[in-house]
């Protein structure tokens, strides 16, 4: 996903700790009521945050088909790494899942999705909710997914990120990012020139190539299914990836 240059936080270039900070500290404040907004039937946003929710929903969707068309939820377990405010998760446990483990970086972002969790009637043996970021995240699920996240990690982040994910998938393994592209880069070089700290753009574009390649070290090859989602100030590429062998 890329953004509109206002929508996200100036930040070091680098995928440092003190980036990860300033990350955090935007969606537990000044981002949290922007992007709960978004994530949402909320009609009151501008045309920017209206394009962005189309887009994402796009993606969310293109997944929860993707899963529906395998007619396996019920019995796999699932890991949503990076869940926001549960735009994955709550329609993943409506198909029925039972084994879902959510995670996100902000507390304010998962009380959230706590909140609409048991709203929506979903058990807490359906959901489990955890504060954690990428590289904290443990354990063994036959489905790791991470949706719109890696925007946040520059390239080489990115790959050991995606090799991290891959070392918590039995089986399946499903991501989104901001593919790099000559006319996306220049946008976000348009963008960086905005005055304040809140024009400033730190979104990442990644090149496919190296994507896949982390993948592969990791013992995953796509599966073909894949999405190129375009809306303005919305660009993702989602890939699926399973286990070889």
């Amino acid at each position: 996903m890329l953004l509109h240059p206002a929508m996200v936080p100036s930040s070091p270039s680098t995928a440092t700790g003190n980036e990860k900070e300033v990350v955090r500290d935007y969606f537990n404040g000044t981002g949290f009521e922007r992007w709960r907004r978004i994530y949402s039937d909320n009609q009151d946003v501008n045309k920017v945050q209206e394009h962005i929710r189309r887009g994402h929903n796009k993606t969310v969707t293109a997944v929860l088909n993707w899963l529906q068309e395998d007619g396996d939820v019920k019995t796999r377990s699932f890991c949503d790494a990076g869940c926001g405010v549960g735009s994955l998760t709550l329609p993943l446990a409506a198909m029925g899942a039972q084994g879902i483990t959510a995670s996100d970086l902000s507390e304010a972002m998962l009380a959230e999705a706590r909140q609409r969790a048991v709203a929506a009637g979903i058990s807490a043996q359906q959901a489990r909710f955890h504060v954690a970021d990428l590289e904290a995240l443990r354990g063994e699920f036959h489905t790791v997914i991470c949706l719109d996240v890696f925007i946040h990690y520059p390239q080489k982040a990115a790959e050991a990120m995606v090799r991290h994910l891959a070392s918590l998938s039995q089986d399946r393994l499903i991501v989104s990012f901001a593919p790099y592209s000559p006319p996306l880069a220049l946008l976000k070089a348009v963008g960086s020139v905005f005055p304040g700290a809140s024009k400033a753009t730190r979104a990442y574009a990644l090149k496919e190539s190296g994507i896949v390649a982390a993948a592969a070290a990791a013992g995953f090859q796509p599966t073909g299914r894949q999405l190129f989602c375009s809306a303005p100030f919305y660009f993702s590429r989602l890939l699926e990836f399973r286990r070889c062998g």
